[in-house]
């Protein structure tokens, strides 16, 4: 299917008006990195193996990748790159991107920083939505005891109803205050209950309009069939199905425990499936848009220009509050600056937190660009294509 839309993912003078010379060829350089898997790799265990080690690595991380694909270490530090979106009519969503807590304290700090960031986003309109994983919010061993349906003690019991709470505690802030709230997709085997209280969620607060939205991951065989079964329990009960769309982000971990365990592989067969199942997916909920808002979470250019054409299809206007394009920051700005110029709705997703912390948010950034087919050559292709043309113009 061919397609034609007046938005064109090549302009590249428009995707890189806000980046210097001196950032473009650092993004290059980045980008270049993370094309050869072999010094990727290489990369990445040497900053892996000098943190075990306790060997100071910030020095080198914080003025590259963490520049690169953070807005800061704090809320406050991510003002600048809010600000620099926001010109480009682009707007932020602030990710605390620390992972791996443990202890219920930990949990406390992340639902804490979330309500800051939620907070952050009440006070104007460049913060459209914020966002959280469960897995911050409790233990992932808890929530996959829960999953696997086996006997849990009155302490497990009490430790889940606390991440209960604390989803609750930070819905009914989102309600009370209009923000909207992406919950996070995770792995397969902590994704049920994850499931089941974000449509407690939606059935509580999503009255309205769509408050809290979940995550479904296309690139697992049965999620479109999920995705339809979720906006079939909306309409029976009456509320608006948030639904944030992406391909998803552990194939390898899922298909080596599945493997590891003997169960079927929860993954699509190859990327062809994933496409079809993404881009029927965008026209289920565009055909549904009565009763569902749709966040499309892609890097994928021809789902970003069939949106469009979707949109358009349905006598849409570019700006439809229902509607939003998101990619992460530091990657596919040719998508999110082209389509913003064309007044889409489109969220960038920035990362923030402690150097450090942010590390293995880093980690997952630079096997994604690798193990993607085409992503890192395309960045590439694109900053070279920009660089030379601003050396010409001179």
């Amino acid at each position: 299917m061919e397609i034609k839309t007046h938005v064109d993912f090549d302009n590249t003078a428009t995707a890189f008006a806000s980046r210097t010379n001196k950032e473009l060829r650092k993004a290059y350089f980045l980008f270049a990195l993370v094309n050869k898997p072999f010094f990727s790799k290489l990369a990445t265990n040497l900053v892996k193996l000098a943190l075990r080690l306790r060997i100071p690595v910030e020095w080198a991380v914080r003025p590259t990748v963490f520049d690169h694909f953070c807005g800061g270490e704090t809320i406050a530090d991510s003002q600048q790159t809010i600000e620099e979106l926001s010109a480009s009519n682009l707007k932020t969503i602030l990710d605390y991107s620390v992972e791996g807590e443990k202890s219920e304290e930990g949990f406390e700090t992340a639902m804490q920083e979330t309500l800051k960031t939620m907070e952050k986003a009440a006070g104007g309109e460049d913060m459209p939505f914020c966002v959280f994983k469960v897995s911050g919010l409790g233990s992932v061993e808890l929530l996959e005891r829960i999953q696997s349906g086996e006997e849990v003690s009155e302490q497990d019991r009490a430790a889940f109803q606390r991440i209960k709470d604390r989803i609750d505690k930070i819905a009914n802030y989102a309600f009370e205050h209009n923000v909207p709230m992406l919950i996070d997709a995770e792995e397969t085997w902590i994704q049920k209950p994850i499931d089941d209280i974000a449509y407690e969620m939606m059935a509580k607060y999503n009255r309205a309009q769509a408050i809290i939205y979940n995550t479904f991951q296309l690139y697992r065989h049965d999620m479109l069939a999920n995705l339809k079964e979720a906006f079939q329990h909306a309409a029976a009960d009456s509320y608006f199905l948030g639904a944030k769309l992406v391909r998803g982000a552990y194939m390898e971990k899922e298909r080596e425990r599945a493997d590891a365990l003997g169960y079927p592989d929860p993954i699509q067969p190859n990327k062809e499936a994933t496409d079809r199942d993404f881009n029927d997916a965008l026209k289920f909920c565009i055909d549904n848009k009565q009763r569902i808002f749709l966040f499309c979470g892609s890097h994928n250019e021809y789902s970003s220009y069939y949106l469009t054409v979707l949109m358009d299809k349905h006598g849409l206007k570019p700006n439809d509050p229902r509607i939003y394009f998101g990619q992460l920051y530091g990657m596919s700005d040719h998508i999110s600056y082209n389509l913003a110029s064309k007044g889409y709705n489109v969220a960038k997703y920035v990362p923030y937190g402690p150097v450090k912390s942010v590390m293995p948010y880093l980690f997952r950034r630079a096997d994604e660009n690798t193990s993607v087919k085409g992503q890192s050559s395309r960045e590439l292709t694109l900053l070279k294509k920009e660089l030379k043309r601003r050396r010409q113009e001179k």
